[in-house]
């Protein structure tokens, strides 16, 4: 696993000792695989699991008269679920730099959407910027904080990744028009298409725990872009926010939410991209032994009658790190 911290290296080594006698094949080898996956997933959102847990119990239990606004408890929640990610090592310092430019691009987003009327903020606390509250950053930070985790986590590997500088364009661009179309054409469509084109041929190989998912990039986009409207609809449901519609009572989330968190997402996996770049997959131990079983041995080309050389002392090999809990 790349650039884990000490305390994923101690999971990681505890995983690997608890699965290194799972089966490789049938169906408890599956049941392996799948949770596995699961518990990395979990792992990678738990910045953002934490956050959706506070803002939830906030809208349960949080009373109305208590004398610091609900806002600015939010606020002090997600800064000390920050700090802790980094004092109990859950979280690199060089993930820390990602995060921190999500929240202020999502903050800066933040103060036009509500200026504007797209959403709204209760009118309470004084940790805030106009109407925007300090804590919504660390919404986008959070999303944030799962990409730059699963990046790892999973040692992800990409075939045919675009260009960067032209994937760089199209989220300039996207990110442009969250701003421009309130008052010019809304180009969404036009830009959804250049990322389909963009990235309609990439193929993303997600190491699991022996097992890799190759998986068409663009459907992964659109996999957590639909869980990311499901958190949308916690947060509204508690209060957090609220859009125009449900001024006069909760309902869900408008379905057309989901183009936009879409598109949000190509301006994450971009920010992501230049922290660490895309790679390809590396080759599984299969392959590697396939090569090995391919290439002539020194024996196989000695002359005939020739005195082979001794055999060097073995040395005991080290087992080839899998994909355990974290990595």
């Amino acid at each position: 696993m790349r650039q884990a911290t000490s305390v994923e290296r101690r999971v990681d080594a505890f995983a690997h000792r608890l699965l290194q006698q799972a089966p490789a094949d049938g169906i408890r080898a599956a049941l392996v695989e799948v949770v596995v996956f699961l518990l990395k997933q979990a792992w990678a959102c738990i910045f953002g699991a934490a956050l959706l847990a506070v803002i939830v119990a906030a809208r349960l239990w949080y009373p109305d008269d208590a004398v610091i606004a609900r806002n600015d408890a939010l606020t002090i929640a997600a800064v000390i679920i920050q700090i802790a990610m980094l004092v109990f090592r859950l979280e690199s310092g060089r993930e820390l730099w990602v995060i921190v430019l999500f929240h202020l691009t999502g903050t800066l987003m933040e103060l036009f959407k509500t200026d504007v009327g797209s959403w709204m903020y209760a009118a309470d606390g004084i940790l805030r910027i106009g109407g925007v509250p300090l804590f919504s950053g660390f919404m986008y930070a959070a999303v944030g904080s799962y990409m730059v985790r699963v990046y790892r986590l999973f040692d992800l590997g990409f075939t045919r990744y675009p260009h960067r500088l032209l994937t760089s364009v199209v989220a300039l661009a996207i990110y442009a028009n969250f701003f421009t179309h309130h008052y010019w054409w809304d180009a969404r469509w036009v830009l959804l298409a250049a990322v389909v084109l963009l990235w309609i041929p990439t193929v993303m190989h997600a190491r699991v725990w022996r097992r890799t998912l190759r998986l068409p990039l663009l459907a992964v986009f659109a996999g957590v872009a639909v869980f990311i409207y499901l958190a949308e609809n916690i947060g509204t449901w508690a209060g957090a926010w609220m859009y125009p519609d449900q001024a006069d009572g909760w309902q869900p989330v408008s379905a057309s939410k989901l183009v936009s968190w879409f598109l949000l997402m190509i301006i994450s996996v971009v920010l992501v991209t230049w922290v660490y770049p895309p790679r390809p997959p590396r080759m599984t131990e299969g392959a590697d032994a396939a090569v090995a079983a391919s290439a002539p041995s020194e024996i196989d080309q000695a002359p005939a009658g020739a005195v082979p050389p001794p055999e060097p002392p073995r040395r005991r090999r080290r087992r080839r790190a899998g994909a355990g809990l974290p990595s």
